[in-house]
């Protein structure tokens, strides 16, 4: 038990992961496609590519569909990703905030 706490305390220090960081670093890389061919075969525009890419756009679940569709593994990886990326940015900016609100029990 302590030993996945230690774990857990050690990963808690990283930086979550964008979609699109995993899509730019990853995915396109292994697909042996352009970036311009990808945004073709989504049917979205190059610039909205680059935006998530760039972590400046969120993965939509319209998004998540395309791309779960492309890659042949479904949507529901990338709307937990981005899911998951959003509640930590927003975890860790509201912490004081969350932090002062108590736990009832019922």
């Amino acid at each position: 038990m302590a030993g996945r706490q230690d774990k857990a305390h050690r990963l808690a220090g990283l930086k979550p992961t964008h979609p699109g960081e995993l899509l730019r670093e990853d995915v396109i890389p292994a697909l042996g496609k352009s970036k311009a061919a990808i945004a073709r075969l989504l049917g979205i525009s190059r610039q909205t590519l680059y935006d998530v890419l760039n972590e400046r756009q969120p993965i939509t679940p319209r998004l998540a569909l395309r791309i779960g569709k492309l890659c042949g593994n479904g949507p529901d990886i990338w709307l937990r990703m981005q899911g998951n990326y959003d509640l930590a940015v927003e975890g860790a900016a509201m912490a004081d905030e969350i932090g002062s609100i108590p736990t009832l029990a019922a």
